[in-house]
């Protein structure tokens, strides 16, 4: 019988995780089973999770209502194909999406992770504009210190001088980049901002397919917060430019920033919207790509077919665990609960800004951010987090938090402690 060491040992032999070398690898902890908001280790520790497993599961670990979800589909059946056949848990997906999103989003196309579902949006928008007679409108527009993702297309989207993909700046498709939307969700709105994103699509329209962006907040190129009334002016700039605008909810979707999507705190619809992440509550990689019918219409031209189709498109179980998922969000009245989420994040993470090597500290929703002056070290930093009995996970200048909805203010202090103490110890 395998120890734990044993299993360590044949993970750094094995397997290549996300973001890590194989010389040397940062250090990974063996989880033994996880329960609402805890994850307990092999070796005996219990965690409190402060990053719902990459910002994905929004109701804690091992829910009974979505495990039995499950459980009840697979005794149907587990998948069928998309192309030709179709099941209840997809429809009734699509309904409840469309039901939940802003205005006018009425056609959904599923796909297996938010990276594909901006592949898809990004593909929606060239092919409909190549069925409208604009074969020219090949490119995107997007702000800096954005992220979309790990597949070419939406690489191409990222930041490309401060991202992670500056390495394949060769082989990705150029785009076309504005600066990043001024910091501060209450700040007021700078027209010289808006005048730099009317130059870009005065210049590059007629190539333009359209323009992408995250709703609100700006998160793994910085956890940034903007003003939403920038939303708002760029959806008319779109209008006025014929340009398809694009939003990536696959972070901010579901509750995380204090509404059922970011877009909420803005007065418009976007043309297409990306989900993934929280869908199916963590438990199943599931994404959608929403978008209106002068889209969907648009393609379907002269009996025009969209060209994707994932192998998994529409898997019943996760579309069933997701039902579920958007069932609990309603029923929990989940989204009401993250303002005092908020208030949690606030209250206890403040006494950070007291630290001389704090830049600054932020909250919306269930987001709380601690940014420091410098990058921290993943390798030295982790294990010190696991020993004050949490599960943290920074990156560059950021310790943050997305905590499941399910926490309480007792966690979110042993939360805002540990980073308080990691943060003090650092150089």
């Amino acid at each position: 019988m395998k120890s734990i060491n044993d299993y360590i040992e044949l993970d750094k032999q094995l397997l290549w995780h996300p973001y890590t070398s194989m010389t040397n690898p940062a250090p990974h902890f063996l989880v033994d089973s996880a329960s609402g908001y805890e994850i307990t280790l092999a070796t005996g520790e219990i965690l409190v999770d402060g990053m719902s497993s990459w910002w994905s599961v929004i109701h804690g670990y091992n829910h009974p209502k979505l495990n039995q979800a499950i459980k009840g589909q697979v005794d149907d059946f587990a998948h069928v194909m998309f192309g030709g056949l179709t099941h209840r848990p997809a429809i009734e997906l699509a309904e409840k999406l469309v039901n939940v999103s802003p205005q006018g989003l009425q056609r959904v196309f599923l796909s297996d992770s938010g990276s594909v579902s901006v592949e898809v949006a990004l593909k929606m928008a060239i092919q409909y504009w190549n069925t409208q007679g604009h074969p020219e409108k090949q490119h995107f527009a997007t702000p800096r210190s954005g992220y979309h993702g790990d597949t070419f297309a939406a690489m191409s989207v990222c930041d490309p001088v401060n991202g992670m993909h500056g390495l394949f700046s060769k082989a990705l498709t150029s785009q076309h980049f504005v600066s990043a939307p001024p910091t501060g969700f209450n700040a007021p709105v700078n027209e010289t901002y808006l005048e730099e994103v009317e130059t870009l699509f005065k210049q590059h329209h007629e190539v333009l397919a359209g323009f992408i962006i995250e709703p609100v907040v700006q998160n793994a190129g910085g956890m940034r917060f903007y003003n939403p009334r920038y939303l708002d002016e760029i959806r008319a700039l779109c209008d006025q430019y014929n340009i398809l605008l694009i939003f990536d909810e696959i972070a901010t979707g579901f509750g995380r920033t204090g509404k059922m999507f970011a877009t909420d705190h803005c007065s418009i619809s976007p043309d297409l919207m990306c989900v993934g992440k929280a869908l199916t509550g963590g438990y199943m990689t599931l994404a959608a790509t929403l978008t209106n019918d002068r889209v969907a219409m648009g393609i379907s031209d002269n009996d025009g077919v969209f060209m994707h189709g994932p192998t998994f498109m529409g898997n019943a179980m996760a579309c069933s665990v997701a039902n579920a998922s958007l069932e609990l969000i309603e029923s929990d009245n989940v989204i009401s609960k993250i303002s005092q989420i908020e208030s949690w994040l606030n209250n206890h993470l403040n006494r950070c800004e007291t630290l001389p090597n704090v830049k600054d500290v932020r909250c919306i929703g269930a987001i709380g951010v601690v940014e420091l002056d410098s990058p921290v070290n993943q390798h030295e930093i982790q294990p010190k987090f696991v020993e004050k009995g949490v599960w943290i996970r920074p990156f560059g200048k950021l310790i943050y938090l997305m905590p499941p909805y399910i926490i309480t203010e007792q966690e979110i202090k042993k939360l805002s402690d540990a980073i308080f103490d990691v943060a003090s110890q650092l150089n």
